[in-house]
């Protein structure tokens, strides 16, 4: 009897070594280190953006700790040299209003430095205006600009206190920079916007925008004033694009408008602090 032959079959694949599900998985865990990674890159673009904003406000009260001592040391001195007991006393009454107009200025960049809260919160707009505005450490009339302050002591918005200050500082240090030489006018402003919404404006009449750089305006590292003539004056390009991750975050919105020669305006809305 003889043994049927059989044919062959066609062979069996080979397994791959590595399976569609392990490639997945390793790819996902790289893309989930990539996003914990370039989490980590932001918010050290964040800590460089405060630390120059604090660097920037440290120069600044530097230079109003020497003008507010001048007249000290000056009463101090004639008194010393006359020894009139009046002017000890005026030296001593000049010093203690100094001390007190220093203490404060120092106080609020502690509190630009100071983490803030983790969540938006119901917050009263104007004296966080008046907050940003003393933490520039200098009187805008010494610049020859003027400051029209236009917000309701009664609006409030929705908003991070520390995400918000640190906008708004930011906007009226570019404004001033922009009008630095010239006469000026900063304007902030705010009001309802809406349903449950508020707009707040900051207006400068400085040397504005380009109108081919305004789409840019926002990008990280783009600056115009990266070649200013004087340190105060330049800019390191992370400021717009911090403050406006920073509005966003917020449930805000960050937006300019700009003409050569006229001025800026940064317009933030926020949500109302009513429904808070």
């Amino acid at each position: 009897m003889t043994t049927p032959v059989t044919e062959p079959g066609p062979a069996e694949p080979t397994a791959p070594r590595t399976s569609v599900s392990a490639d997945a998985y390793a790819l996902q865990a790289q893309l989930d280190r990539l996003e914990r990674h370039f989490a980590g890159l932001r918010e050290q673009l964040r800590h460089a953006q405060r630390l120059a904003s604090l660097g920037t406000m440290s120069a600044m009260l530097a230079h109003e700790f020497n003008n507010q001592f001048t007249p000290v040391m000056a009463y101090a001195r004639q008194a010393l040299d006359t020894g009139d007991v009046e002017l000890m006393r005026k030296a001593l009454e000049k010093t203690l209003d100094r001390i007190e107009i220093l203490r404060q200025m120092s106080g609020r960049i502690v509190g630009m430095a100071r983490n803030g809260e983790s969540g938006p919160s119901r917050q009263l707009l104007r004296p966080l205006v008046e907050d940003a505005l003393g933490c520039l450490c200098r009187d805008l009339a010494k610049d020859n600009i003027t400051l029209n302050v236009q917000v309701d002591p009664e609006l409030t918005v929705r908003a991070n206190r520390t995400h918000l200050q640190q906008v708004l500082f930011n906007l009226i240090l570019n404004a001033r920079q922009a009008m630095l030489g010239r006469p000026g006018r900063l304007t902030i402003e705010a009001e309802p916007a809406g349903p449950d919404r508020v707009a707040v404006r900051v207006r400068d009449t400085g040397c504005g925008i380009k109108a081919e750089d305004l789409p840019r305006i926002f990008e990280p590292f783009f600056s115009t004033k990266c070649y200013a003539d004087k340190p105060d004056k330049r800019g390191l390009g992370l400021g717009l694009t911090i403050c406006k991750e920073l509005v966003e975050e917020d449930g805000g919105e960050l937006s300019v408008e700009s003409r050569v020669g006229a001025g800026t305006t940064f317009t933030i809305l926020l949500p109302g602090g009513e429904g808070a």
